[in-house]
């Protein structure tokens, strides 16, 4: 299992190990062409899951690999710092030990990828992740919703990098896109990314309010134009969040970039992914559209709360042969 959790990426995420994307000037004929035949999106997806799986020791792999590419999160309204701290211990001991000795991997330091909270919850975490190396993610820019000004945007995302986040996920003026107004949404992105300084940036575009993927597609071009390291399917609070579709046209937006650019951007599925099947599908169609590049937390994240629940009941089930109760792997 070492061999696939390789020790460059078996839990804690070195910052920085991938060229950042410094965007390109803007554009339009990048993306004027762009026509995603829904259709053929689909049938692809549709077929993914018949044609591909994994089993016993290579199925217990990949969800130990796709625990380190978890942004372990809380976003609640009632979160306290009780939440915070309890969730950042979880992100430091994702498996129980047991189980991971069981599995040969006790030495492995296996982490999740990073810890997402609110802006206001990012001392407490910054508290619990102390000499970790585990990144602190926080959602800024009038999150989940994203509208409030561009000032006030600019200026909670320069609060949460002072306060501890070396990541910054943004929510887009999804207007912007609604209208096609591609030039604003670029020079809105791009100084959003340049308040983030030195934190890596997420681009959220809430693609379950955005109505066709032609749009979803330029919108993610646009994004990566501007510069952001990760672009990012949802906020988790949309009626329809990440989808294997809607996940297929971003992830070959960041292939068409990488082909122009020669930079890697980032891809993060967000909301709805609960179960380990789940995260499998996702980790199958990342190998087979973008290669094994991407198979790892510098460029890939589940934005999750309740899946690494889940993926710790699969494995217990792979060392013992049962399955246990859920309240046995809380995520936190």
């Amino acid at each position: 299992m070492e061999k696939i959790l390789d020790k460059k990426h078996s839990g804690t995420v070195v910052q920085n190990s991938e060229e950042r994307n410094e965007g390109i000037p803007f554009n339009t004929k990048f993306f004027d062409s762009i026509n995603i035949n829904r259709s053929a999106i689909e049938r692809r997806v549709g077929t993914l899951t018949g044609r591909r799986s994994v089993k016993k020791e290579f199925q217990a792999a990949w969800l130990l690999k796709a625990i380190s590419m978890i942004d372990l999160t809380t976003l609640a309204g009632d979160d306290t710092r009780g939440n915070v701290l309890r969730l950042c211990e979880k992100a430091q001991h994702p498996v129980r030990e047991d189980l991971l000795a069981k599995l040969g991997m006790l030495d492995s330091k296996l982490t999740t990828g990073a810890v997402c909270v609110y802006h206001n919850l990012i001392p407490y975490a910054k508290e619990a992740l102390k000499g970790s190396n585990i990144p602190i993610a926080a959602v800024s820019t009038g999150f989940p919703a994203g509208k409030n000004s561009l000032e006030e945007k600019i200026a909670e995302i320069k609060k949460s990098v002072a306060a501890g986040a070396t990541e910054i996920d943004i929510v887009i003026s999804r207007d912007l896109v609604l209208e096609s107004k591609w030039k604003e949404l670029y020079e809105e992105i791009k100084l959003c990314r340049q308040a983030c300084g030195d934190a890596h940036m997420k681009t959220i575009l809430a693609t379950g309010e955005i109505p066709t993927y032609t749009k979803v597609a330029k919108a993610s071009w646009v994004a990566m134009m501007a510069g952001s390291d990760f672009i990012k399917t949802s906020t988790g609070k949309e009626s329809v969040n990440a989808t294997l579709a809607v996940s297929l046209v971003m992830i070959r937006c960041i292939r068409d970039y990488y082909e122009l650019t020669g930079v890697k951007v980032g891809y993060k599925p967000a909301g709805g992914i609960q179960k380990a099947k789940q995260a499998l599908d996702y980790l199958i169609l990342i190998k087979e559209e973008l290669g094994n590049d991407w198979l790892n937390p510098n460029l890939f994240r589940f934005g999750a709360s309740s899946l690494l629940g889940d993926i710790e009941r699969q494995l217990e089930h792979y060392v013992t042969g049962r399955y246990s109760a859920g309240f046995r792997h809380p995520m936190a």
